[in-house]
């Protein structure tokens, strides 16, 4: 099986009226795991869950909201995949899977970032040890609140010291920083545009699904664009490429 993985963050799904949205998207969009930043819910129940996904064999795992901010949702579909196991951090929500139809066992984190500095090294930290702790390959998606390179911000001309420490951890980690296809900017109020959303791989993903694409989806509902990983939807002959440290 090559995965589809979904990552989106939604800006809160307390209303039922965006939920039904939301689930007509993701019927839509046909993911075999979803990763829901910013839900601001807790707790999220069978009842929540069937009023986002139309897909009766959901499995779920839940980063609950902190009041009325924050919270990941991340579901799939037990006809795909299996959970193997899950590890519950403060701005993360790591799974391993295990492919239905060959086995194949990947592991997925999804996050979603802070805004401040010393929460944000917190993060780099939790993603530094799930990667000295998976001997899988692995995917990391969801949206990290910061930017690479002043090139993904509008109006920014230099490298900041949050954006240099986040291109700094994926070098260290050898972590390959995918092209987003169909738009450059994966956030927007309107004035500014940002890439706050992204996957990273590892290279053992990289090399077992070697025309994975990361397409960035319309967006509604939220003022975030959806990101889609595609692990089989790269045309024949195009390439990526991994971006170097700088």
């Amino acid at each position: 099986m090559k995965p589809k993985i979904l990552s989106w963050n939604v800006r809160g799904l307390n209303d039922p009226n965006k939920r039904l949205k939301v689930k007509n998207l993701l019927r839509d969009w046909k993911a075999d795991v979803i990763c829901l930043q910013e839900t601001k819910l807790k707790p999220i129940d069978r009842h929540i869950i069937r009023s986002l996904w139309n897909c009766s064999y959901a499995g779920w795992t839940t980063l609950d909201s902190k009041g009325a901010s924050g919270g990941i949702l991340v579901m799939w579909d037990k006809r795909a995949v299996n959970l193997v196991e899950e590890c519950i951090g403060e701005f993360s929500l790591a799974c391993s899977f295990s492919n239905v139809d060959d086995d194949f066992v990947w592991g997925f984190a999804g996050v979603y970032g802070p805004n401040d500095d010393s929460s944000r090294k917190f993060l780099w930290d939790k993603i530094a040890g799930l990667c000295s702790w998976w001997d899988i390959p692995y995917c990391i998606g969801g949206d990290f609140n910061i930017t690479r390179f002043p090139s993904e911000r509008s109006g920014a001309s230099s490298m900041g010291s949050a954006m240099a420490d986040f291109s700094a951890l994926l070098f260290d980690l050898d972590l390959v920083d995918l092209p987003l296809v169909w738009g450059n900017f994966t956030w927007s109020n309107g004035r500014t545009w940002s890439r706050l959303d992204r996957f990273v791989v590892s290279p053992s993903w990289e090399i077992h699904f070697p025309n994975l694409c990361q397409k960035r989806l319309p967006r509604f509902c939220s003022d975030h664009f959806p990101i889609l990983l595609d692990c089989g939807g790269l045309r024949e002959g195009r390439r990526y490429f991994k971006f170097e440290n700088m």
